[in-house]
C-alpha cells in the first residue's frame, strides 16, 4: 500500500478495498474491525480512523468519520478518491415512527437533506437516495440473520437535539428515524457514481409523543440493548457488502 496520503483524512490515496463500512466513532471502527480476518489499522488522523481486512474472503475497509455531515463528507470524498466504490454507513438513530424498538435496525431508503453541508453543493431538489441494490442487500442480510429491522426514509439533521423542530410532523410523513450523516453519504455517492446505503441502530426515541421520560429516564444510548443492536448491525452490514460484491457463496 502506497504511503501517499490524502490531505484531509490522511488515508492512503491508493490500495484500499473497493468495499467500505463507515461509522461515526473511531472506537466503533476498531470494534467492527475485530470481525474481519487479518485486520490492520492503516491510519488514524483526528476522527478518521481506518482499518482494512477481509470478511468471508471479501477485502473490506472500515473507517470512522466523526459526528456530523460537514466532517463526514470529507471522509466519503477521500474514500472515493482512493478507489472505494461501495459504502455502507452503520450508525445509531432516534426512532420517529411508532413501532420501532430500541436495538432494532432501520435500513434507509433515502434521507431528508438537513445535514448542514449538502445544501451548499447540489440544489435542494436533488434527492438523497440509497442505491436500491444496497437496500435489498441490507434487508436480505437482516432477514437471513433474523434481525428485527425496518425500512424507510430517515432524517439527517445537523443539530443533535431537534429542539422545537417538527419531529412529529416527520413521523406523520412516515419518516422512520433521525441521525446526522447519512444524507451526506448518499448525495456524495450519487454525485460520484458510487453504491451506498445505510443501516442504523435505534438508541432512543425522538418523537415527543412517543417518549415516556418517567419510564425511560430520557435519552440513554449506552445500554446493552443498543450495544447488542450495533453488533447485529455490523454483521448485517458486512454481509450486505459481500452480497453487493457478488460473492454469494
Amino acid at each position: 500500500m502506497t504511503q501517499d496520503l490524502l490531505p484531509l483524512t490522511r488515508i492512503p490515496s491508493t490500495g484500499l478495498p473497493s468495499s467500505a463500512l463507515v461509522v461515526g466513532d473511531p472506537a466503533r471502527a476498531a470494534a467492527v474491525a475485530e470481525l474481519l480476518d487479518d485486520a490492520e489499522e492503516v491510519s488514524h488522523h483526528r476522527e478518521y480512523r481506518l482499518f482494512t481486512g477481509s470478511r468471508k474472503g471479501l477485502p473490506v475497509a472500515v473507517a470512522s468519520h466523526g459526528v456530523g455531515g460537514p466532517g463526514a463528507i470529507l471522509l466519503f470524498r477521500e474514500l472515493a478518491d482512493a478507489g472505494v466504490r461501495t459504502l455502507i454507513r452503520l450508525g445509531t438513530a432516534g426512532a420517529i415512527r411508532s413501532g420501532i424498538a430500541d436495538g432494532d435496525l432501520v435500513i434507509a431508503e433515502g434521507a431528508v437533506r438537513d445535514d448542514g453541508v449538502t445544501g451548499q453543493l447540489p440544489p435542494p431538489e436533488y434527492p438523497a437516495v440509497a442505491a436500491p441494490e444496497a437496500v435489498l442487500a441490507l434487508a436480505r442480510a437482516a432477514r437471513e440473520a433474523s434481525v428485527p429491522h425496518h425500512r424507510g426514509i430517515v432524517w439527517t439533521r445537523a443539530a443533535f437535539q431537534p429542539g422545537l423542530l417538527p419531529v412529529t410532523e416527520y413521523g406523520k410523513a412516515g419518516v422512520a428515524a433521525i441521525e446526522m450523516e447519512l444524507s451526506a453519504l448518499l448525495v456524495t455517492a450519487s454525485l460520484r457514481g458510487l453504491t451506498a446505503g445505510g443501516v442504523l441502530v435505534v438508541d432512543g426515541t425522538n418523537a415527543d409523543d412517543l417518549v415516556d421520560v418517567e419510564a425511560t429516564g430520557g435519552y440513554a444510548p449506552h445500554r446493552q440493548v443498543v450495544a447488542d443492536g450495533v453488533g447485529r448491525a455490523a454483521a448485517v452490514a458486512l454481509e450486505a457488502l459481500r452480497l453487493l460484491a457478488g460473492d454469494t457463496g
